[in-house]
């Protein structure tokens, strides 16, 4: 009788957001600033919701927009 391993399939496979909804721009930085804590930190996948793909564009975008002095480096 075959043991089931214990890496099986994630039995919650939520609904993620993808970029395509809403665009993610530099400029837009009202909903940048949704996905930053208190203390200026980004928050993670789990925390925003957003596919891999997603949340490096975020990253990119808060990153392009911190440079610009669009948005702080700290909260």
């Amino acid at each position: 009788m075959a043991v089931k391993g214990k890496f099986g399939r994630r039995g919650n496979t939520r609904n993620r957001r993808t970029c395509d909804e809403q665009p993610l721009d530099y400029k837009d930085v009202e909903t940048l600033e949704k996905h930053l804590t208190a203390y200026g930190q980004i928050q993670g996948r789990r925390r925003t919701g957003y596919v891999a793909k997603c949340q490096r564009d975020l990253k990119l975008a808060i990153k392009r927009a911190r440079h610009l002095g669009l948005m702080p480096f700290v909260g």
